[in-house]
């Protein structure tokens, strides 16, 4: 199994609505933060992109809220390559506050061409480094 990525987070006036609780779209802002930190563990200096010519694009992702984050909160969000084919892998990641699952997703990552944005291979050593512990 592959390790899993943690990220810490707080929660800031910025990130909440006007009762200090973290506005839904904020996960996915945190999640996307910590996937591009787990990308850069892995060896990618710019996570978006691998070479000149590919790209890293969401494909799709699966998002279920458990509780809220409010104001303060100190977050853990965390990243953990779980499968792949021949074009996309797939991470799970979770937001929680301490043991508390607040959130959890399920990211669809494709690679794509960056000029005609059509999925394309990824190259074995990409693939490696991913998943190197699993």
């Amino acid at each position: 199994m592959s390790t899993i990525f943690e990220l810490p987070v707080r929660v800031y006036i910025e990130d909440t609505d006007a009762q200090g609780i973290v506005y839904y779209v904020n996960y996915l802002k945190y999640m996307e933060r910590a996937r591009s930190e787990w990308l850069r563990d892995h060896g990618f200096a710019n996570p978006a992109f691998w070479g000149d010519d590919s790209i890293f694009v969401v494909h799709s992702l699966n998002v279920r809220y458990h509780r809220p984050a409010r104001l303060y909160d100190d977050l853990i969000v965390t990243a953990l390559a779980v499968a792949h084919g021949r074009a996309w892998f797939e991470v799970e990641q979770t937001v929680r506050r301490g043991e508390e699952l607040l959130c959890a997703g399920l990211v669809k990552v494709a690679c794509a061409d960056r000029h005609t944005m059509k999925p394309v291979r990824m190259p074995s050593e990409m693939l490696a480094r991913i998943f190197a512990n699993a």
